[in-house]
């Protein structure tokens, strides 16, 4: 049984080809899928505001229980939750979370509605397959048993390095600085310009790869930001990339930032330092998993600006520390899973569940 094909629907919200964590987690799973005898097709909750997507689950179910497994995305949890709890034959389902009950990315009101939605429909999950320990560990205090959670987490390779010369980032200044990250309030593109623009002239050029328009109100306050005169010339904005050019950036960079307030994982701080680059970012999240401070890179308080620049100008302006650091950062994402590995727990998980007796 475990050499059969596997069909595997997974559901999401909107368009799973778009450049963030959880979309691109799932779409490397996709295109892995056929090395463990597996195919993978997406199902779309239609993207409207909250909750009104809900009102297309019964098509959502229709489309996906045409498949061996189910494999519910967290952001779509919620409004597929009591449509699970209406239906009593359906596949095998499976969680696949990026993000704990309720999100991370709402405010208060919108994280007490989703939250009681989204476990509502963990409880008819057979595995919840998390991104991190941390979110495992989460799970397990709210009282989910451990037996049903799998940790798979992201792949610590973007893309194999170019052959090539590397692009140029420090632009005539002693160190080039990568950001890659959506922009987004949570991702901290404000701080982050905010503290480039206190470093010492001469000291760090910045180059923000992503998606510019994911939030267009929060970008329009960022470009508005890099036009003022003290940003002037220090920051290059690269948009949406390939993997393979955003490799190229961390080939080249010197050091990686991301002031990000929540990251269940954080796959772009996993792979910054497969290529051998100290990280910075804020003490929160699941940073501090990831790297120690004064080892792989330097973690400050979150909010604190200030702390920020001085960590960014420290790593800037000191070669010798920034390559002992990444060094350290290089051997320890050695330890993390590359994405064949993931992708091999991934579809290990599925077929526990789809071959699992009676519901849960």
């Amino acid at each position: 049984m475990d050499d059969a094909h596997l069909a595997v629907s997974l559901i999401t919200l909107g368009d799973p080809g778009r450049l963030t964590g959880g979309y691109l987690y799932h779409r490397r799973m996709a295109e892995l899928a056929a090395a463990h005898r597996a195919t993978v097709g997406f199902v779309s909750f239609p993207e409207h505001p909250f909750p009104l997507p809900a009102l297309a689950g019964p098509a959502v179910l229709r489309r996906a229980v045409r498949s061996d497994v189910v494999v519910l995305d967290s952001i779509a949890a919620a409004f597929l939750g009591p449509w699970l709890a209406a239906r009593r034959a359906a596949p095998p389902l499976v969680g696949s979370l990026h993000q704990p009950p309720g999100g991370i990315d709402h405010g208060p009101a919108r994280r007490a509605m989703q939250a009681p939605l989204d476990r509502l429909a963990w409880r008819r999950a057979r595995l919840l397959l998390v991104a991190s320990q941390a979110l495992a560990d989460r799970l397990a205090d709210e009282g989910v048993p451990r037996e049903r959670i799998r940790v798979v987490p992201p792949g610590r390779d973007v893309a194999p390095a170019s052959t090539g010369p590397p692009p140029e980032l420090r632009r005539g200044r002693r160190a080039g600085l990568l950001c890659v990250a959506n922009w987004v309030s949570n991702k901290g593109i404000l701080p982050l310009l905010e503290a480039t623009a206190r470093l010492q002239d001469g000291l760090a050029t910045l180059h923000l790869a992503g998606d510019d328009q994911a939030d267009p109100r929060y970008a329009a306050r960022v470009r508005a930001r890099l036009s003022r005169p003290d940003l002037a010339g220090r920051v290059v904005v690269h948009g949406p990339l390939p993997r393979e050019q955003v490799a190229a950036l961390y080939q080249a960079a010197d050091v990686f930032v991301l002031p990000s307030f929540r990251e269940t994982y954080g796959t772009v701080w996993g792979e910054a330092m497969a290529f051998g680059l100290p990280v910075i970012g804020w003490r929160a999240g699941n940073l501090p998993h990831l790297a120690g401070h004064g080892q792989e890179g330097l973690l400050v308080p979150p909010g604190d600006v200030e702390a920020l620049s001085r960590a960014l100008g420290r790593l800037a302006g000191d070669e010798t520390l920034r390559r002992r650091m990444g060094e350290g950062a290089r051997r320890r994402a050695a330890d993390r899973p590359t994405w064949q590995q993931s992708a091999a727990l991934f579809f290990a998980a599925l077929r526990e569940a789809a071959h699992a007796n009676g519901p849960v």
